[in-house]
């Protein structure tokens, strides 16, 4: 069974003379415990082409130490990592496979550098003997087993955060050994200073290309390819999260299958849809397939919201009960089932036609126009659509036939908003903020579909109780906040709408 820790570490230069200073005066400190030297010894695994050392992924085989094990460890952010660990064994753990296959696919993971490591380990602790930092002393050997079998050695100091400790203790202790005269590791992980210094001879060291060293975009085209890139990246980033099943992983992943499908429908002159029509139809289907599960879990939390506002007074019969009956069976297997949407061949079949996309992009005429020129026409083409929409709706009486028309012009807020934020990066504020409006709109029409939903599980979840012999009252009554929920955003619309059908707010877009 895999676990998980979160990592929050810096790494130093060193050399064998390197001196530490007395880390005792760094504020909570009472002392430095030696905890010896432990002997480990790592084989690090990726792709013949490095696919898990270009997206900062490093997945090793460790023995020695007090955690050996197989350990993956996944980037949160600058400094921080997941660990998570597998215990040691001979064969790559499953579980641990499965959480990079949406970097490696079909390609085979082998042993790419062997790393041991004399660490010497010393424990920053309290007043109370708590741990607050774990500093590492280590001399490491690195052997490329491939390309050759160069060598490299290097010393380095590694300071890991405690459990449940500030990060800001990080930087006190930074601050105490950069006025030492240490310095930053050059690299952000042994692995990557491996590749770079056992590369070999006359070859380029592979690393990822940072957002900072990214050419200028230059036209409109180049645009749009930076957005679809950086959406793509995410749908892949947070795969892993919706397999360990992470808060909001789901959601997040289910919103870059949607930004890139408007992208692709917005930006239609400057892509080619022969090529994208497809991919955003294959899009369409794994946001779907994960749907499921976020969907069901976002109902059953509004539902349980509505009863816990309800005065006990008025909670009539296994109100709780029946909805906890209600919520399990319908999220029966949703998670099993995002998963293996995730490990089928379809899905990945999917990412290979993204991958292909970026390396190929289909562009048109269009694309080579300057920014200003061809992605403000885009943006209010979606406006437009979404104006006829959101007219239709206001001038329905309440009743089914407006709320199948405030949900229509719902997904065209969204689309219209995902293009605003598409253009942000080219047209700066005015496209800022014509999304921030567009997103005002979606979010009261997105309420109001989800009053919709939540009334029709509602009626359900009366008839059931009716059927069982219990009081269907307080299913009824919060039928009826629903209803008036409902009723409150159809009337806020208008002003919300108002607001965003500014032409002050369209006119900037051109400027």
């Amino acid at each position: 069974m895999a676990d998980t820790k979160r990592e929050i570490e810096r790494k130093y230069e060193a050399t064998p003379e390197t001196r530490l200073p007395d880390l005792t005066k760094v504020g909570g400190v009472s002392a430095v415990v030696d905890k010896g030297v432990a002997e480990l010894d790592a084989v690090y695994y990726d792709t013949v082409d490095l696919r898990l050392a270009a997206a900062a992924i490093t997945l090793r085989r460790r023995t020695g130490g007090d955690d050996e094990g197989w350990h993956l460890k996944l980037p949160v952010a600058p400094d921080v990592r997941d660990e998570i660990r597998a215990p040691l064994s001979d064969q790559l753990p499953r579980g641990l496979e499965s959480l990079v296959r949406a970097r490696t696919r079909e390609a085979g993971l082998e042993p790419v550098v062997r790393l041991r490591s004399s660490r010497d380990i010393r424990h920053l602790v309290d007043a109370d003997g708590a741990l607050l930092a774990e500093l590492s002393r280590d001399a490491v050997r690195a052997e490329r087993l491939t390309d050759g079998g160069r060598t490299a050695a290097w010393d380095e100091i590694e300071v890991e955060l405690g459990d449940d400790v500030d990060p800001g203790f990080l930087d006190a202790v930074d601050k105490k050994l950069r006025k030492a005269g240490l310095r930053p590791a050059p690299s952000p992980s042994k692995l990557a200073r491996a590749l770079a210094e056992t590369a070999p001879k006359g070859a380029a060291p592979k690393k990822p290309v940072s957002r900072d060293e990214a050419p200028v975009p230059a036209n409109a085209g180049d645009h749009i390819l930076a957005y679809v890139r950086e959406q793509v990246d995410a749908l892949i980033s947070y795969d892993p999260g919706v397999r360990r099943d992470l808060p909001d992983s789901v959601h997040q992943m289910r919103v870059a299958t949607r930004r890139l499908r408007s992208a692709f429908r917005t930006f239609g002159k400057i892509l080619d849809r022969t090529v994208t029509d497809p991919i955003g139809e294959e899009l369409k289907w794994v946001a779907a397939e994960l749907g499921v599960a976020r969907d069901q879990e976002v109902l059953a939390e509004r539902l349980r919201s509505r009863i816990d506002a309800v005065p006990r007074t008025l909670l009539l019969g296994p109100v709780r009960g029946r909805l906890r009956i209600w919520s399990t069976a319908h999220g029966a297997g949703s998670r099993r089932k995002a998963v293996a949407t995730l490990d089928s061949k379809r899905y990945l079949g999917l990412l290979e036609s993204l991958d292909a996309l970026l390396a190929d992009p289909p562009l048109l005429k269009a694309a080579a126009a300057p920014a200003d020129a061809a992605i403000p026409k885009a943006v209010l083409k979606d406006y437009d659509r979404l104006a006829g929409r959101v007219e239709l709706a206001l001038g329905l009486p309440p009743g089914e036939d407006r709320d199948l028309a405030m949900h229509d012009a719902r997904k065209a807020a969204k689309r219209a908003r995902y293009a605003g934020e598409a253009a942000t990066p080219a047209l700066g504020k005015p496209a800022k903020r014509f999304a921030k409006r567009m997103k005002a709109v979606q979010t009261v029409l997105g309420d109001h579909q989800d009053s919709v939903v939540a009334r029709e599980a509602l009626r359900n979840l009366a008839i059931q109780a009716h059927a069982a012999g219990e009081s269907a009252f307080t299913w009824g009554l919060l039928y009826g906040q629903e209803q008036a929920s409902a009723a409150d955003r159809e009337r806020e619309l208008p002003e919300v709408w108002r607001e965003a059908a500014d032409p002050d707010l369209r006119a900037a877009l051109m400027a």
